[in-house]
């Protein structure tokens, strides 16, 4: 970049592209399904991840309960889009929230180290921030856990 030039990148004012990424709330007999991965596993987030290039958010929400808990996400509906930070990378994020059902029982497969189901009062757990800020919040408002 020349001298006297006004254009900068996002990159030379520090502005990181938001993260983009689908998750699933699944709640059962009012308590939320959360995962933790190998990178990070004392910080429990929601099921989901990354869409791949020229994926749906919907699409991406399939793959990703297949390969981290082996389930398929039973009549998934959009429940919010969320703009929040990335725990793990600590950069923006933009989440599309899926409230979904699962019929058969998940087990930990892929990234994952293991999973827990929380009740609304959770205390003795480490939540990433947009389930703590924006997720436990919203499933409360609409009746689908506790307090």
């Amino acid at each position: 970049m020349t001298r006297g030039s006004e254009s900068t990148t996002a990159e030379e004012h520090g502005a990181a592209e938001p993260l983009t990424v689908v998750a699933a709330a699944i709640v059962q007999e009012g308590r939320l399904l959360v995962v933790s991965k190998q990178a990070a596993p004392d910080v429990f987030y929601l099921p989901g991840g990354k869409p791949e290039a020229g994926e749906a958010p919907l699409e991406a929400l399939r793959r990703e309960l297949d390969e981290e808990l082996g389930v398929e996400p039973l009549e998934p509906r959009l429940l919010a889009r969320i703009e929040s930070v990335a725990a793990l990378e600590g950069v923006p994020m933009r989440l599309t929230l899926f409230e979904a059902r699962i019929a058969r029982t998940p087990a930990p497969a892929a990234e994952l180290a293991r999973l827990r189901w929380i009740s609304g009062d959770v205390s003795d757990v480490r939540l990433a921030p947009a389930v703590t800020d924006h997720v436990l919040p919203l499933l409360r408002r609409a009746g689908s856990m506790e307090p």
